[in-house]
């Protein structure tokens, strides 16, 4: 007899889902609310945020803000209506193109609306059933959702490992001879949880070498204007940029908006306008946003104080933090974690002591995406934060660090028993 879907939605809530009823609204859906800054309110009071992927503080820079707002009272956030292929296609939007590929060194680039979206539809458009795709095993969900859609072979080798990443290229290229098809590597330029960088001169050197032939692909979402002298990314940082044959990036980190975009040669762009069909089938990036974009953009080329301050306040902080004992993995971008022993309830008490008692905000992580009894703090430094708020940081984490280790955070009752969902 079928099974009614709603009934076994009932009883299964999926892995974040079944604890929704003790955390949404605190630990998982939080309401940060004012300016977007180093300081937010969260439930009523003043917090330091450590949360926001704000990289560049360019949110609530004054130039930017003008521009948001003169574009939406001019073209409102409507137009231009349907696709680009269709009717939404605007000079504005051309303009961002050109300009992100004079910026990037790159012959020519398309935007896409959502960048999530985006690489799942670029991953389902550049490859076939005959083409096979060796991947990272930390790889972003995008990425994976994208491979889903994949109806070949694909390969994943182990974080980081070229030991491991060459064992799975000989698996693949030996399954791209029978098939006839290519191999399509895809990797990531900052790995957004730990922070450390994709081995791109690694795997560029095999090909170099003439041991495998294949594509790179490489997301960095977190590396596009922060990383690299020009902050063209990971690439331009490994000294492979002009290597990378289809780069992504997106406009909801260092340039605080809405959007993302892929570089490439100038065919396979043309290839993916016309094949993407996330792009073919949605509604063209609003106005504001592109015009938003482009004077973010400005800014990031002419203005490199903003990537020199995130990288002050970031050095400060990673340096300050292992100074005083605390691991911080291998990561080295701005992107900050804290790695603690400890089990669920310590982490949600800790994380609730944080945030209540000490008035800091930061992103908490355990498992599976971190293995059991692990507990990792994510904090994304900022241009925006100053130094002040990195000593203030350290200090309470000496704290945190002092009552966990003595057991005080220890409980069978989950904090978020405490919260008043109605805030």
């Amino acid at each position: 007899m079928a099974q009614d879907i709603f009934d076994k939605i009932k009883k299964n809530r999926g892995p974040l889902g079944q604890y929704s009823k003790g955390v949404h609204g605190y630990f998982t859906f939080p309401k940060l609310e004012g300016e977007i800054g180093n300081k937010m309110i969260f439930r009523g009071k003043e917090c330091l945020v450590w949360s926001v992927n704000n990289y560049l503080g360019l949110a609530n820079h004054p130039e930017v803000r003008e521009a948001d707002a003169k574009a939406s009272a001019e073209w409102g956030m409507a137009y231009p209506m349907g696709s680009r292929m269709m009717t939404g296609q605007t000079g504005e939007h051309e303009a961002l193109e050109n300009e992100i590929s004079d910026f990037m060194e790159k012959e020519d680039t398309i935007l896409l609306n959502f960048g999530y979206q985006g690489m799942v539809s670029a991953i389902d458009s550049v490859v076939d059933r005959n083409d096979v795709i060796v991947y990272d095993s930390e790889s972003h969900a995008c990425i994976l959702d994208g491979m889903r859609l994949h109806a070949g072979k694909r390969f994943v080798f182990k974080h980081n490992d070229m030991e491991s990443f060459d064992k799975q290229m000989e698996r693949a290229t030996r399954y791209a001879d029978q098939t006839g098809g290519g191999i399509l590597v895809i990797t990531e330029g900052v790995f957004g949880m730990a922070g450390d960088q994709g081995r791109l001169k690694e795997i560029v050197d095999f090909r170099k070498s003439g041991k495998y032939d294949f594509r790179l692909f490489v997301d960095d979402a977190h590396g596009f204007g922060t990383v690299g002298e020009k902050g063209q990314g990971s690439g331009e940082e490994q000294g492979v940029h002009d290597e990378i044959d289809i780069l992504f990036g997106t406009f909801a980190k260092s340039m605080a908006s809405i959007g993302a975009f892929i570089c490439a040669e100038e065919h396979i762009i043309d290839f993916l306008r016309y094949n993407m069909r996330s792009q073919v089938f949605a509604k063209s990036l609003p106005m504001p946003l592109v015009v938003g974009a482009r004077k973010r953009l400005e800014l990031l080329r002419s203005q490199p104080e903003h990537k020199e301050k995130l990288w002050t306040v970031a050095s400060a902080l990673q340096k300050g933090l292992v100074e005083n004992g605390f691991d911080i993995g291998v990561t080295n971008s701005a992107v900050t974690p804290v790695f603690l022993k400890g089990n669920l309830a310590e982490a949600t008490n800790l994380t609730f002591d944080l945030r209540e008692n000490y008035s800091i905000f930061c992103s908490i992580v355990i498992y599976p995406v971190v293995p059991k009894d692990v507990i990792m703090l994510r904090l994304i430094p900022t241009a925006s934060h100053t130094l002040e708020d990195v000593d203030y940081t350290i200090e309470t984490f000496q704290k945190m660090k002092t009552k966990l280790d003595a057991g005080e955070y220890q409980s069978e009752e989950m904090a978020s028993v405490q919260v008043d969902k109605k805030r």
